[in-house]
Parts: C-alpha cells; structure tokens; sequence
C-alpha cells in the first residue's frame, strides 16, 4: 500500500518538477555567471587617517567632522580637556557609484586639501571574480603656513602645493575582518628650507577593520616612509579607533600620534611618536554624516 502511495506521489508532482526544472534552466541560461559583488568591505570611505577603498552611491552627499586634541609638552598647559585641537571641515560627493570629489579645510595648520577617487575594481564572491578592491586616489593640498613642522620657508606669500598619489588596495576576507595596503607617492610644488631634504617622497601604508558587533569594530593605521624627511625629525603615523554606526551618522573615537588631515602632512611631517608622554597623546574624535540626493539610492 506504501509502494502505491509514494507511486501517486511522485506523477502527481512530476509536472511541477519538470516546470520549475525549466524556469531555473531559462533563468540560468539568461542571466549566466552574473558577477555578486562584496559589499562593505569598510563602512565608511576613510579608513582612519587615510581614505578607504569605499565609495558612496550615486548622489551621495557626505558631511565630515574631524578633530584631534593633544596637551603641550612645556610651557603653559590647561588643566582641563587639551592645550591644542585641530579640526577639519569637509564634504564629499559621490558623482557615480565609482567616482568621488571631495574638499575640506583644516584650522591649526590652515590646510585647503581636495581629492579625487575612482574605484576600477571591485571584489567580487564568484569564485573566478576579483579578490580584491582597487582605488585610484589624487589628492592635492595647499597652504602658506609652516606651524606642523617648519619644513617650508615660511613665506606668507608663497603658496606650497603638495601633491599625493595613492593605490588603494583592499580585500574583505570574512563578514568580520577586512585588510588593505596603500603604496602612495607624495610630490611637493617648491623646494622644503634645507636641500637634503627629498622633494618627493614614497611609502607604503596597511590597515585592517575587525567588526567586533553588529554596530562597532576596531580600526587600526600605519604608514611607513621610505625616504623621510632630513632637516626635522618626523615620526610613522599610527592610529587605532573605534567605528561606532548610528544610521547614517558615523562615530569613530580613536587614539593616534598624527594632527594633520591632509595626507602629505600626517604621513610625512607627523613630528611625535605614539606614545603618551611629552604631549604625544593625542586623542581624536571624527564624525561622518551621509546625506542621499538621488531619489533612487538604492
């Protein structure tokens, strides 16, 4: 009786079997090997101090806020919150969702700084994809002030332009954890005050995100210089923080031994180690807020 039963069974669902077998094959045959790109391998398009491999979407607006707080080694100092703070001003549009602008301002060293980025490779889940993110990165920064480490003249008439170029390269490797290496070359407009010092300068920068909750993770920076500057005595930046996502507003607390913004300052000039004697602490607090202009964000 069983044997009949599961007989019935099978021709009365042998038609459905057969249909759906059909419209999967038709799916397949029309859309076939669609590339499934990895989505978030950041959560924000700064990593920590330098810039991340994400852009936004299309007509995406981003505000930034950015401070850095640290007491003076000599001399007067404040006994209550910081001796110094640095902040800078910016915004950021996203043109397409692999192209950006953006421009920003920064008070203690009176930095203009602006950038433009494309992303030409995306990371993809196919097994025969892409394993890796890649950014093309052109920042320019101009300024007439000489306060972070005396390396220009300091002539209030002469406008110094420096120019950086950045490879962004990054991989998410898990729902957790994602890395990245940016190999950059810094070039400035005008000659620094002492003449050993190199005009251009190259390096190699790593960072690393690790997703700790559904709504925080650990973010960590470093930049080497390979041929650092010879009249003043600079230090590698290094930062490591905390992302903390409300939405669309971006929290990032983090501790860090650079005070500049603009990348040819904090990779090249950053005049402190990161440790937290003679005023190298340095505390800084960034937030991101993320605007959609384009009705069809999504």
């Amino acid at each position: 009786m069983n044997k009949i039963v599961y007989i019935l069974a099978a021709i009365a669902f042998f038609p459905f079997t057969s249909k759906g077998q059909n419209l999967l094959d038709k799916l397949n045959n029309e859309f076939p090997d669609k590339p499934i790109y990895e989505m978030a391998t950041f959560k924000t398009t700064r990593l920590g101090l330098g810039h991340s491999v994400e852009t936004r979407k299309k007509g995406a607006l981003e505000i930034s806020w950015y401070n850095r707080y640290w007491n003076r080694p000599y001399g007067e100092t404040q006994f209550f919150l910081a001796d110094e703070v640095n902040m800078r001003f910016g915004l950021d549009y996203a043109l397409s969702n692999n192209f950006a602008i953006g421009v920003g301002y920064s008070t203690w060293d009176e930095v203009t700084d602006g950038y433009l980025k494309y992303k030409f490779l995306k990371q993809t889940k196919n097994k025969k994809g892409n394993i890796v993110s890649m950014v093309a990165l052109q920042t320019l920064s101009m300024t007439k002030n000489d306060i972070s480490t005396g390396l220009y003249g300091g002539n209030p008439d002469v406008t110094n332009y420096s120019f950086t170029t950045q490879l962004l390269i990054a991989r998410k490797f898990n729902p957790k954890f994602s890395a990245q290496i940016s190999p950059f070359f810094i070039s400035r407009s005008n000659g620094s005050m002492n003449v050993e010092d190199p005009k251009n300068q190259y390096g190699l920068g790593f960072g690393a995100r690790y997703k700790v909750g559904g709504h925080v993770s650990i973010v960590s920076e470093y930049f080497s210089v390979f041929n650092p500057l010879k009249s003043v005595k600079t230090y590698n930046p290094f930062m490591i923080g905390v992302n903390w996502e409300l939405s669309h507003l971006m929290l990032q607390f983090q501790m860090t031994n650079a005070r500049t913004f603009a990348e040819d300052s904090f990779i090249t000039q950053t005049a402190n180690n990161f440790n937290f004697h003679d005023g190298n602490f340095h505390f800084g607090f960034n937030a991101t807020f993320v605007l959609h202009t384009n009705k069809n964000k999504l």
